[in-house]
């Protein structure tokens, strides 16, 4: 085996790997955050709130329908001519995306045009974030040393919560220092905007690094699939199936706890936006540095014990957190989701990224894991926070129909991986 050190430092392995997910998901966190806060405004103004809420959340979903396409495209060229090539490419489509959004014309400036833009822009974020996980997973599992990949799997996992932390510190920042008025206005554009100057960091960062040893050995080997889409569905079915299904933990339910939780905490519980963001942030900065911990649990206790854990203890959790955000409190808000964050989330997704690798042979591996996960999260991911909006609505406020979403999909996914194989002891070199 090709140690790491051969051809890059452990350091910038890691931070190519990390710094573009990082980069990419502050982008994607970015819609989301404003879809909960200002979109519903700007872009579905005529609407009753409420309903607003739902429109924009709509257009939120469009991306995550769109991260199965960007998948299929970024795994087929990942598996054919490599996973550093096809990174740049999708970190230069979300930056470019991103930056447009803070560009648009609102609904009063432009009419109908400006909700369309949206939601042609929101795809093109949804490709590029497709792509862009499985090549930042295999490039830091692929070289990561045996018995590590689970703890080095797990930093390209902290890009989701990173992304959303730095986001919602963006947009809280930027509402600190303006007025409510100027922030609707044009405030709101400058967290877009700085993606651009995010994206030269990790551009620069990622053409430092070289290919993965996996890859290079089945090109030396000429034993790179001609059709890796194909072949993962023909040869791999059952690896699809528990790929897919490990996703229910995290898929929805991630999407449910920062992005519907912080408009149902602003509508439903009365917290003021500027606390519900501040709560946001200190959840998923304990998911930040939690993540690691957990990842490198899977390298001793393997990746089924660590993920079952986790999504068993997400689905008892679910009613007591909200049972917290009902009571209005903001602390108690913060402190809910952070143990949900911490003791549920974060072991699930931490694993996530050495199972999927695992499951699949290098040749087809980008094409195997980006199937399984973006497939998963068309429904899981995007339409949770719509169908979680939809809910509330026929329940007068009442929670108890997304507390079950939660632990079902939880319990789902569980299952899965009770299941599946354990893999942490494979070769993964071929």
């Amino acid at each position: 085996m090709e140690e790491p050190s051969a051809q890059v430092g452990k350091g910038r392995i890691l931070t190519a790997s990390v710094i573009g997910s990082v980069i990419e998901w502050y982008d994607y966190a970015l819609y989301g955050t404003a879809a909960a806060l200002i979109f519903g405004h700007l872009f579905f103004p005529k609407a009753d709130p409420m309903v607003a809420t739902v429109a924009t959340f709509g257009t939120f979903a469009a991306g995550f329908i769109a991260r199965p396409f960007g998948g299929l495209i970024a795994g087929y060229y990942g598996d054919k001519i490599g996973r550093k090539s096809t990174l740049v490419l999708t970190l230069m489509t979300m930056s470019l995306a991103t930056t447009l959004i803070g560009c648009l014309p609102t609904y009063a400036q432009a009419g109908a045009l400006a909700p369309i833009l949206l939601l042609l822009l929101r795809i093109l974020q949804g490709m590029a974030v497709g792509g862009e996980w499985g090549g930042a997973v295999l490039m830091a599992v692929e070289f990561a040393p045996a018995g590590r990949r689970g703890y080095w799997g797990s930093f390209p996992q902290v890009g989701p919560s990173a992304g959303i932390l730095l986001g919602t510190a963006s947009f809280s920042l930027v509402s600190f220092f303006v007025s409510e008025a100027d922030f609707l206005t044009w405030g709101w554009r400058i967290p877009f905007l700085i993606s651009l100057l995010l994206a030269a960091v990790g551009m620069y960062i990622r053409l430092r690094v070289s290919e993965t040893p996996s890859f290079k050995r089945i090109h030396q080997l000429t034993r790179e699939t001609k059709n890796p889409l194909m072949s993962v569905v023909r040869e791999h079915p059952r690896e699809l199936f528990h790929a897919i299904f490990a996703r229910f933990a995290d898929g929805g339910n991630f999407y449910l706890l920062t992005v519907f939780l912080l408009a149902y905490a602003a509508d439903q519980a009365h917290i003021p936006r500027s606390q519900s963001l501040i709560c946001l942030m200190i959840g998923t900065f304990a998911n930040v540095i939690t993540i690691p911990f957990f990842g490198r649990l899977s390298d001793s206790l393997g990746r089924r014990a660590v993920f079952i854990g986790g999504a068993i203890f997400m689905a008892v959790w679910a009613w007591p957190m909200f049972a917290m955000v009902d009571s209005g409190k903001a602390s108690m808000l913060a402190f809910g989701l952070s143990i949900m964050m911490i003791f549920g989330h974060a072991p699930v997704y931490s694993t996530l990224a050495s199972y999927y690798a695992e499951l699949f042979p290098a040749r087809m591996r980008y094409s195997g894991i980006s199937i399984g996960y973006q497939s998963a999260g068309i429904i899981l991911g995007g339409f949770m926070p719509l169908i979680a909006s939809a809910l509330i609505l026929t329940t007068d406020g009442k929670p108890w129909p997304v507390i079950l979403i939660i632990a079902a999909q939880s319990l789902i996914a569980a299952l899965s991986l009770y299941l599946g194989p354990e893999t942490y002891k494979r070769d993964i070199s071929m």
